[in-house]
């Protein structure tokens, strides 16, 4: 994997103009670069998701949950979020139903796709409670939903396209989790849901960029390092 340097700057008699135009064009540069080194990432983790069998795919998805669900931090959570997968994410469908088993408090993003930002959706019956939204996948309809406090989470399970073992991760390139993650609180756990071949070397990470804690695949559990 490549690793990216922000170049060196060379102070002058040029004053501080010159100074800050030079930080803007490195900063411009790096910033490039890293979504370009995602856009490949995510283009290669995709080619090898689209490898596997309709029977892998099952396997290792039984395989996470089972995983997840063993977990104590997982287990001891009463309201947990967790999301609705878009293609080449883990399939939640099930672990959202089988959370009900365990008497859970089940919570969903609802996307504001106008703001880039998202609402956390108490959902008691994913049959009836859900609906087609903005960005091509079930969300909770705000008409039979209540808003469930972000505070509240004690336990949020994070898609992602791609992961490293230090909790670095890469997801549509929307940002919604970006943004949702520094609200969270520092008690809950953040959580990511991936299989081995969704488990890359090094993901570049931008200061805007935020990190799980804890990956959960069909052969390990990986703290964050």
């Amino acid at each position: 994997m490549e690793h990216l340097s922000v170049p060196k700057l060379k102070f002058d008699s040029g004053g501080n103009h010159r100074v800050f135009q030079t930080l803007n064009m490195c900063w411009s540069k790096y910033m490039d670069d890293i979504l370009e080194i995602k856009s490949e990432i995510r283009k290669e983790v995709i080619k090898k998701l689209s490898q596997l069998s309709n029977h892998e795919i099952v396997e290792k998805t039984d395989q996470v949950a089972k995983r997840l669900f063993g977990f104590a931090n997982f287990m001891e959570a009463h309201i947990a979020l967790l999301y609705i997968n878009k293609p080449n994410e883990v399939a939640t469908q099930d672990i959202i139903n089988q959370c009900y088993d365990y008497n859970k408090v089940v919570a969903l993003p609802s996307f504001e796709v106008e703001k880039h930002t998202m609402k956390l959706m108490k959902v008691d019956n994913p049959d009836t409670d859900l609906i087609l939204g903005p960005r091509g996948i079930l969300e909770p309809n705000s008409d039979h939903c209540k808003i469930v406090s972000i505070e509240l989470i004690d336990i949020a399970i994070i898609p992602g396209v791609a992961f490293d073992e230090k909790g670095g991760r890469t997801g549509s390139g929307e940002g919604y989790y970006d943004r949702l993650i520094p609200k969270l609180s520092a008690t809950t756990r953040k959580v990511a849901l991936a299989f081995e071949s969704q488990i890359i070397q090094q993901i570049p990470m931008a200061s805007h960029d935020k990190h799980v804690d804890i990956i959960i695949t069909e052969k390990r559990v990986i703290y964050k390092i």
